[in-house]
């Protein structure tokens, strides 16, 4: 365990996850003064690093090697997090592919750099002189930044906006999961309850958001082909119902687990006119699934897959996962040479990211991190069979303990990029959310983001739903009305 002692607050995310970046085996907690087992953990002799801040100075101490910093008060705390960053960058030996960057959204930063007309190379040395960012990254971020800024030009920010469906059901729940989700069959004699409240919500937003324009439609989860097919026609019947469809450019459902997946739902969703859909096998492994509890047998993603194909989409995205428990490069090599073979449309690389709402996180303590295995190798892998497939990388975003340090990269054919995720990643336009657990996001026209959410227990959600709408009136009332 990496125990960092801080004397002053309101630095310890910065210092947590700059630290945890650098030694991601390792277990590591930032105390303060403040922290209630600060006297504990001293006594322990656990300390590993020191960091004494001052108005406008630090030192820092790691295993005995001292590092001093000063900086005028105003820019006390930007400089501070690079200098926490160069000095474990100089006492490991260490480069980070995303240096100093914590936040989860590196492309806003090209984004923006390239709406103020600066040059690739002015951004790249931007990248790399205030954040430590590696070249490749720096490329990489601008690359998607141009392809997201093309295919924003259509969206309608003030005037319209997107809407997110959640079904927090699953058929189990995977290891790595902290979404709002629920066993089915615990749930499955009150889903059509659930769908009733998601259609009380849907008829609040239809009524005042009517004069609006709907941009992209997303049914998530969870699992949305947990519901039966009756349900599923229910839900799509009442979401093409109550809105103007009339210029939505995609309309998603996540089908996700193809232990869910049948013909007959494929065939609800197409003859409703979604446009795309997510058949994820996460791992072309048998036992890896096993060991996430991910049910769904790799033979079962093929078949659903190709029943898919079968019933029309032309616009398929499959999710993977790189860092799962055991799997190595040649894991790795395997999972995408199979994938290559059904040929997506879209695949979305994630990097394991570890939540402490998770199982993964319980699994870790009992069996190591170690057994995580994310390096520039695999990442590369799934890059080149991206590229065989002719995909482009769209969509980048990272995550708090991400396995690796690396990132989540989604690759897309030309007309096959997914709009609703370049919109969440990018918080430009307004996304309504409905059902358990799910967050509303207003973008205001100066830009700052306001968010209201729903109650994640099921239950409580049904119960309350009166209430989840009367938030969202509070909030979307107020929007317009100004």
């Amino acid at each position: 365990m990496f125990i960092v002692k801080l004397n002053k607050m309101n630095y310890e995310y910065d210092v947590h996850s700059i630290v945890k970046a650098f030694y991601a085996e390792e277990q590591v907690k930032v105390v303060t003064p403040e922290s209630k087992d600060w006297n504990a953990l001293l006594l322990e002799g656990k300390e590993t690093i020191s960091i004494e801040i001052a108005e406008d100075s630090a030192l820092v101490t790691i295993q005995g090697q001292r590092y001093s910093f000063q900086a005028p008060t105003q820019e006390f705390k930007n400089g501070f997090k690079k200098f926490i960053y160069t000095c474990l960058r100089d006492h490991t030996g260490r480069e980070l592919p995303w240096g100093n960057l914590t936040g989860i959204r590196p492309t806003k930063i090209a984004y923006a750099l390239l709406e103020e007309g600066k040059t690739d190379e002015e951004i790249v040395d931007f990248y790399r002189d205030n954040h430590y960012v590696s070249e490749e990254k720096a490329l990489l971020s601008i690359d998607i930044a141009k392809r997201e800024r093309e295919l924003l030009r259509t969206v309608h920010y003030e005037g319209g906006y997107s809407l997110y469906i959640g079904i927090p059901f699953c058929p189990t729940t995977c290891l790595y999961c902290s979404f709002t989700s629920y066993p089915i069959a615990i749930f499955r004699k009150r889903a059509d309850e659930y769908v009733e409240c998601l259609i009380k919500e849907m008829e609040f937003v239809a009524d005042i958001y009517r004069h609006k324009i709907l941009d992209t439609v997303y049914i998530g989860g969870g699992t949305p082909t947990t519901l039966e097919p009756e349900q599923l026609d229910r839900l799509l019947g009442k979401v093409k119902e109550l809105f103007d469809f009339s210029q939505v450019k995609e309309f998603t459902v996540e089908a996700g687990r193809a232990d869910s997946i049948t013909e007959e739902k494929l065939q609800v969703l197409y003859d409703h006119g979604v446009t795309r859909i997510s058949v994820n096998p996460q791992t072309m492994h048998q036992s890896t699934l096993d060991a996430i509890g991910r049910k769904a047998s790799v033979e079962q993603v093929r078949q659903a897959y190709a029943l898919a194909r079968k019933v029309g989409f032309d616009n398929i995205n499959m999710d993977l996962i790189l860092g799962l428990p055991g799997e190595l490069e040649e894991q790795v090599k395997y999972t995408i040479d199979e994938v290559v073979k059904m040929a997506p449309d879209s695949l979305t690389v994630h990097s394991l990211a570890v939540k402490r709402a998770s199982k993964l996180y319980q699994w870790i303590e009992e069996n190591g991190v170690s057994m995580l295995h994310n390096t520039d190798e695999t990442m590369k892998i799934a890059a080149e069979g991206a590229e065989k497939l002719g995909l482009k990388p769209y969509y980048l975003y990272r995550q708090k303990n991400m396995s690796g340090n690396f990132e989540n990269v989604g690759y897309a054919s030309e007309g096959k990029l997914g709009l609703y995720n370049i919109l969440i990643m990018e918080e430009k336009q307004t996304i309504v959310a409905l059902g358990a657990g799910s967050i509303t996001k207003l973008v205001t026209p100066d830009g700052r983001i306001e968010r209201v959410d729903n109650i994640k227990d099921v239950t409580l959600y049904m119960e309350k739903i009166d209430e989840m709408i009367e938030r969202k009136r509070k909030l979307l009332h107020e929007e317009i009305v100004e």
